[in-house]
């Protein structure tokens, strides 16, 4: 509901009332809470506003006495939220995994241990006024859950970082439903690996090309991670599962990392790899699209199984 202190509210703006509103002889005209319109907005926000009630009555008031109607309701919904914390919602993640540099097999001395997975919330909360969080996140352990739901839709949109979720070797949690949802996991491979990917690579490189230009200089994590990348896909589109670990191209990819690979050697490869990825879209026996069917029956039994807890 706040604004910046320099921000003017435009004449035609819908406005709630702070303050009961007098009148006449001191009157109280309107209560608190009183829906009004502005009809004449000041220089700064040191002079007053005027506004116009539904019935034609007009009054001077202050900024800090008003509040924009739309903020005002935002607000108010923000307050009723408050009562339903997302921390309790920890209670009810069914799996996490360990992903990044430390799946990958990259990690160094310094590295974060990056714990990814899924929660199911309770019936009762998911099918509240206020729902829950597509995510859960905790920046300080370095943990995001996604909701059920949220991470399926990305799942069988071929999200890179879901479909390594799914395949990492460092499982840490699985409940026997999270086990289910593992057992179907080549179900989400889809020929959608190769545009979402690709999507991925290309927004990786002009980021890179852009740090070139701007800083005149790598971002050797980032091209280690644009090789990674690609490679993955190749195998995807090939094999049909996802290399979490980056096994054979491991001396190649830290040496990416330390910057001691010239970036031309590496955008040679990053060539060779694009046409390679190309090679393999044309040959690879993944479906066109994933199973939509087998994750919204997994889904459904997910949420049944909630039903009456929480």
């Amino acid at each position: 509901m706040t604004q910046h202190p320099k921000f003017l509210i435009p004449v035609g703006t819908q406005v709630v009332t702070l303050v009961p509103v007098e009148g006449p002889g001191d009157r109280t005209v309107y209560p608190a809470g009183a829906v009004a319109v502005v009809v004449k907005a000041p220089l700064d926000n040191t002079q007053s506003y005027r506004v116009r009630f539904p019935d034609g009555f007009e009054a001077s008031l202050k900024k800090h006495h008003l509040a924009i109607h739309k903020h005002f309701q935002e607000g108010e919904w923000q307050q009723a939220d408050v009562t339903l914390p997302n921390e309790e919602l920890y209670e009810y993640v069914i799996y996490r995994c360990v992903v990044g540099s430390r799946a990958y097999g990259l990690e160094g001395e310094a590295s974060d241990v990056d714990r990814r997975g899924i929660y199911l919330p309770p019936a009762e909360r998911h099918w509240s006024l206020f729902g829950v969080p597509e995510q859960l996140e905790r920046h300080e352990t370095q943990e995001a859950y996604w909701e059920l739901q949220k991470f399926l839709i990305l799942a069988l949109k071929a999200n890179p970082n879901i479909l390594e979720c799914l395949y990492t070797p460092l499982v840490e949690l699985a409940t026997p439903l999270a086990e289910e949802l593992l057992a179907m996991r080549s179900q989400f491979l889809s020929q959608l690996v190769y545009q979402t990917y690709n999507g991925y690579v290309m927004s990786q490189f002009k980021k890179l090309n852009q740090d070139i230009k701007n800083r005149g200089q790598v971002r050797w994590k980032h091209a280690m991670h644009l090789i990674r990348l690609l490679l993955s896909g190749i195998t995807v589109l090939r094999e049909g599962f996802v290399p979490v670990q980056v096994g054979e191209h491991r001396g190649e990819l830290l040496a990416i990392r330390r910057g001691e690979t010239a970036w031309d050697k590496v955008n040679e490869w990053r060539l060779d790899l694009h046409q390679e990825f190309d090679q393999a879209f044309a040959q690879t026996r993944l479906p066109e699209r994933p199973n939509y069917e087998a994750a919204n029956a997994f889904l459904i039994k997910a949420r049944r199984s909630m039903a009456g807890q929480g």
